[in-house]
C-alpha cells in the first residue's frame, strides 16, 4: 500500500555519500525531502540532481534536509556528482544513499506497477524507480508527496512552492489557495468563526461564507 498523508515514514538505516545514516535520527528537528530517481549517470536525473544542488541554500533556509535515493552504489553515487557539478555550476553537496537492495524504493513505494528485476544486465527500465517526492516533517510523519513518470523531470520550484506551503500551513488553522506563493494571502479555516479568525489573523477578506481569506502571517 502507498504511504498516504500522515503515515509515520518508514525508518531505514542505509549507507550513503554523507556516511551511514538512520533516517529518523538523520531527520532530527528537520523536515526532509526524500526524493528517488532511475540510475546514476542518466540525464533527466542530471539535471534534477543539479537543480536541487543549486537549491541548497533555499532548502537551508527552510531548515530543510534532502535525501536522493538511487539503486546505485555509492561509488556511483560520488563519481556521479563531478557529472553533477558540471551541469549545475555548483557541488552536489547533499546526501545520496545506496539503494541498490531496493529496500527503500520498496518501503516508498517509488517503483512502478510492472517492475522486474534481472540478476544481470539491468537497466534503469528494469528497476525504474518512478520520480517519487516525500516532504516529511519533524514528527516524521508524511506532509506531501508527488509522483512522476521516468520521463518527466521534476519542477523544483514547484517543491519549494509546496514546502513553503506545508510549513505554512502546519498545524495552524490555515490553508493556502491555488497557485499560492508566500506573501499572498492565505484562506482561513472554519475551525475559526470570523470573530476569532479575524483576532488571530487581522481583516479577512470573505469571498464566500467558507472562503475567507487574511494576510499572509509571514
Amino acid at each position: 500500500m502507498s504511504l498516504r498523508i500522515n503515515d509515520t515514514a518508514p525508518d531505514f538505516t542505509a549507507n550513503s555519500t554523507e556516511g551511514q545514516i538512520r533516517f529518523h535520527d538523520w531527520i532530527g528537528d528537520s523536515y526532509a525531502i526524500v526524493f528517488s530517481h532511475p540510475r546514476d549517470f542518466t540525464p533527466v536525473c542530471t539535471t534534477e540532481f543539479g537543480a536541487v544542488a543549486q537549491l541548497a541554500p533555499e532548502f537551508e533556509k527552510r531548515n530543510t534536509k534532502v535525501l536522493g535515493v538511487s539503486v546505485d552504489s555509492v561509488d556511483d553515487h560520488q563519481k556521479w556528482k563531478s557529472d553533477i557539478a558540471q551541469v549545475a555550476g555548483v557541488p552536489a553537496n547533499f546526501a545520496m544513499i545506496d539503494d541498490t537492495d531496493l529496500a527503500v524504493a520498496k518501503a516508498y513505494d517509488m517503483l512502478p506497477a510492472d517492475y522486474y528485476l534481472p540478476t544481470e544486465g539491468r537497466t534503469p527500465a528494469h528497476s525504474a524507480t518512478v520520480r517519487t517526492v516525500f516532504i516529511i516533517g519533524p514528527d516524521k510523519k508524511v506532509r506531501l508527496t508527488m509522483t512522476y513518470p521516468m520521463s518527466v523531470g521534476r519542477n523544483f520550484a514547484e517543491i519549494i512552492r509546496a514546502l513553503d506551503a506545508v510549513q505554512k500551513t502546519d498545524g495552524k488553522p490555515l490553508a493556502t489557495p491555488a497557485n499560492w506563493v508566500p506573501g499572498q494571502d492565505v484562506i482561513v479555516a472554519l475551525a475559526l468563526d470570523n470573530e476569532k479568525a479575524e483576532a488571530q489573523y487581522g481583516p479577512l477578506d470573505i469571498k464566500l461564507p467558507y472562503l475567507r481569506y487574511a494576510k499572509d502571517p509571514a
